[in-house]
C-alpha cells in the first residue's frame, strides 16, 4: 500500500478514482506546522530562524498519516504545487522522516497528469520552500514590530500588515482624490438628421459658448465632408488568471475574491479545472489542440483561426503554475449550476476561437467652421462572440455619399459635468494590484478579506470606503514608514521573495536588509511619536447620560456604535443603526439597516429582527 498525502478530503475522493486500491490517501487540512500564534516565534539572534510548532487543530490528522505512514511503501507527498503546497510537504516529511517520501506535482487531477506525476516524483523543492519561510517570516516580523505600536500610538487590538496595509493606502488616497474632486463642466453638441444624428467635434466648456454654437448650428448649411470605412476585428482575450477570474466574478457575478477562489479550489479538487493559483497565460500545446478539434466540431472550421493561439505572460513573477485556468477536459461541457466553471470553460474555448469581425463607418459633416461626426458599427461576423452575449449595441449608419446636403430636423446641447474617480471595488482593487506588482495569486482574497475585518475598509454597495480607523492607521504608517509601505518597496520586497524562490537570492539576506533599519525605526517612532487621534462622526445630539458629551459613532471590535465624545470619562453606549431609507420588502414594517457579519462584511437585514428574520447581500430597490 502506497500513502497519498493532500490537503483535502475532496482532492484525496479525486485521486482515488484514479489511482484504485494500491493507494490509500490523507488530507491535512491545510498547514501541519505554523509559527506560534501567542509569541513571534523568530530568533533575529539566528538569522531569523522561524520556530514552527504543530498546529494545535492538525494533531489528530497527523497521528492518522504517522500511522499509515508506517505501514506504507511510499508516501506521495501531493500537496498543491505552489509555496504554500511545497512547505506542506516539507513539514509532512519532517514528521514521517525522509525515508519513503517523494514529492508529485500535479497542475490538473486528470488521470494521466496524476500517473505522469507518480512516474517522475522529484525531492522537495527547497527554493520553493524557503520563499514560503522568506514571506512568513517577514510578515511575522513586521506584524509583531507594528501592531504593539498601533496599540500604544493609535487603539488597542489593533494590527498591521505588510501588504494589507498598502491595499489600505489605495483606497485612502482614492478616497481623498475624490474628496479634493471638483467637477468641470461642459457640454455635448448634437444635430439630428432624417437618417442619423452626429456630435460636434470641439470642447464645449461653458453655457455661453454652447448657446452661440447651437445658434450657429441652426442657421448653418449640412454637408458631408468625408465618408471613411473600414473592416475591424477583435481578438478573443487570453484564458483566465487568478487575478482577472476574480475580476470578471466581481463584475459579472457581484462575488468577492474570497468566494470566487473558494469555488475555484472546489473546481480543481474535483479535476474539472487546472490549478487556480497562476498568474501564467501558458497553455499546453495538448489542450490547445484538444480545444481546436472541439470548436471545429461543434461551431464549423470558419471559427478557427488558421494557426493555434498562444499568449505572452507580462508578468515577471509568472511561476505558481504552468498554465492559465482552464478546464481539464473542454468536452466536458458546463452546465446553468456551475457559474464559475461556465465562465472558465467559455473563456478558455473563446481564445481559441477566431476573430470576431465588425464594419465601422465614420461619417463627418461640414457645418460652416464647424465639423461633427458620426460613427457605426455593426458586427458581421461573431467569431468568438458566439460564446459571450454583445456587451454594446451596435448603430448602422446609412448610405451617404461624399457632398450630399443633409436636412437639419433639430440641433441641442446637453450639459455634463466631470465625474469624480471611481471607488476601487474587488475587482478594480485586484488589477491595481497586479499592475502595481503587490501580492500574487495566492494572496488577493486574503488581503481583501483582512482589511475588511480588521475593519480599515468597509464595502458598501460594492465599492470600498475607508473608515476612520483605518485612514488613522494608514496615515500614522505612512508618516512615520513611507518607506515600508511605498508601492515600489513593497513590489520590490515581492520580486525579492520571486528571486528566492527561483534560487537567485538567500531568503536570510532578504529579511536581515529589511529587518536592520526597521527594528530601529520602530524602536525610534515608539519613543518618540505623538500619539494618534482618530476622527469620529459628530451626531450633533448631546449625551444622554453626561449633559456635557456629543454623542459620536466610533467603530470597535463588532462593528460601528454610538457613544459619548467624552470617553472614557463617560461610558454611555448605544446601538448604531444604519438606516438606507427603505422599508423591508418582507414585512414592510420595519426599516432595511446595514448589518455586519462576524467577518466584517456588510449585509441587509430588517430592523425588526428577530421578529422579522429578512436579509440579504444586495440592496434591495425602493418600494
Amino acid at each position: 500500500m502506497n500513502l497519498v498525502v493532500v490537503e483535502s478530503p475532496t482532492k484525496a475522493k479525486t485521486l482515488s478514482g484514479f489511482l484504485g486500491n494500491d493507494y490509500d490517501f490523507e488530507a491535512t487540512m491545510g498547514h501541519v506546522k505554523d509559527l506560534p500564534k501567542s509569541k513571534l516565534g523568530v530568533d533575529v539572534k539566528k538569522n531569523f530562524e522561524p520556530q514552527y510548532e504543530i498546529v494545535e487543530k492538525r494533531r489528530e490528522v497527523i497521528e492518522k498519516i504517522k500511522a499509515k505512514s508506517k505501514k506504507s511503501k511510499v508516501i506521495y507527498l501531493a500537496t498543491d504545487p505552489d509555496r504554500e503546497g511545497e512547505a506542506i510537504a516539507e513539514h509532512v516529511k519532517e514528521i514521517v522522516g525522509d525515508g519513503k517520501t517523494k514529492r508529485i506535482v500535479f497542475h490538473e487531477i486528470t488521470k494521466d497528469a496524476v500517473e505522469e506525476a507518480i512516474a517522475h516524483p522529484r525531492s522537495i523543492d527547497e527554493n520553493l520552500v524557503d520563499a514560503q519561510i522568506g514571506r512568513r517570516v517577514l510578515d511575522r516580523l513586521v506584524g509583531y514590530g507594528l501592531s504593539p505600536l498601533l496599540w500604544r500610538k493609535v487603539r488597542r487590538g489593533l494590527s498591521a500588515g505588510r501588504v494589507q496595509s498598502v491595499a489600505v493606502r489605495l483606497i485612502v488616497e482614492k478616497e481623498r482624490e475624490i474628496e479634493k474632486f471638483k467637477p468641470i463642466e461642459y457640454w455635448e453638441i448634437f444635430a439630428k438628421f432624417e437618417k442619423f444624428t452626429a456630435q460636434l467635434v470641439k470642447e464645449v466648456q461653458d453655457k455661453k459658448s454652447a448657446d452661440k454654437i447651437l445658434a450657429d448650428l441652426t442657421k448653418a448649411k449640412y454637408i458631408v465632408s468625408e465618408v471613411k470605412k473600414r473592416q475591424i476585428s477583435k481578438n478573443p482575450y487570453p484564458p483566465f488568471t487568478t487575478s482577472t477570474m476574480q475580476q470578471a466574478a466581481a463584475r459579472i457575478f457581484g462575488w468577492s475574491a474570497k468566494k470566487t477562489m473558494s469555488v475555484a479550489q472546489g473546481l480543481y479538487e474535483e479535476g474539472l479545472i487546472t490549478y487556480h493559483r497562476t498568474d501564467s497565460f501558458n497553455l499546453s500545446s495538448l489542450a490547445v489542440e484538444k480545444s481546436r478539434v472541439f470548436i471545429g466540431k461543434e461551431y464549423g472550421d470558419k471559427y478557427l483561426p488558421e494557426k493555434a493561439r498562444f499568449y505572452k505572460t507580462h508578468s515577471k513573477s509568472a511561476q505558481e503554475a504552468h498554465e492559465a485556468i482552464r478546464p481539464t477536459d473542454v468536452s466536458k461541457k458546463p452546465d446553468a449550476k456551475n457559474k464559475l466553471y461556465d465562465l472558465i470553460w467559455r473563456r478558455f474555448v473563446a481564445c481559441q476561437m477566431a476573430a470576431a469581425a465588425y464594419s465601422e463607418t465614420t461619417i463627418d459633416v461640414t457645418a460652416g467652421e464647424y465639423l461633427l461626426r458620426a460613427s457605426g458599427q455593426i458586427m458581421i461576423f461573431d467569431g468568438w462572440r458566439k460564446l459571450f452575449n454583445l456587451d454594446k449595441e451596435f448603430v448602422d449608419l446609412p448610405e451617404v455619399e461624399k457632398g450630399e446636403i443633409l436636412h437639419l430636423e433639430k440641433v441641442w446641447g446637453e450639459q455634463k459635468f466631470t465625474l469624480a474617480p471611481a471607488r476601487f471595488n474587488e475587482a478594480s482593487l485586484i488589477k491595481t494590484l497586479e499592475k502595481l506588482g503587490i501580492g500574487r495569486p495566492s494572496t488577493y482574497a486574503p488581503i481583501i478579506s483582512v482589511i475588511q475585518i480588521r475593519q480599515y475598509v468597509e464595502k458598501k454597495e460594492g465599492k470600498f470606503y475607508p473608515t476612520p480607523i483605518g485612514v488613522a492607521v494608514n496615515d500614522f504608517l505612512l508618516e512615520h514608514f513611507p518607506d515600508v509601505f511605498d508601492y515600489a518597496f513593497t513590489a520590490e520586497m515581492e520580486n525579492n521573495l520571486d528571486k528566492v524562490a527561483d534560487g537567485l537570492l538567500a531568503w536570510v539576506k532578504t529579511i536581515k536588509d529589511f529587518y536592520t533599519p526597521f527594528d530601529k525605526k520602530v524602536k525610534d517612532v515608539t519613543k518618540n511619536s505623538k500619539r494618534v487621534k482618530i476622527e469620529v462622526e459628530k451626531l450633533g445630539k448631546p449625551c444622554l447620560v453626561c449633559k456635557k458629551g456629543e454623542l459620536v459613532v466610533r467603530t470597535g471590535r463588532f462593528g460601528k456604535f454610538i457613544s459619548c465624545s467624552r470617553f472614557p470619562d463617560c461610558k454611555y453606549t448605544e446601538r448604531y443603526i444604519e438606516k438606507i431609507g427603505i422599508k423591508c420588502p418582507e414585512c414592510g414594517k420595519g426599516d432595511v439597516i446595514i448589518k455586519r457579519t462576524g467577518k466584517g462584511r456588510n449585509f441587509f437585514g430588517c430592523s425588526r429582527y428577530p421578529d422579522c428574520k429578512w436579509a440579504s447581500w444586495r440592496k434591495p430597490s425602493n418600494l
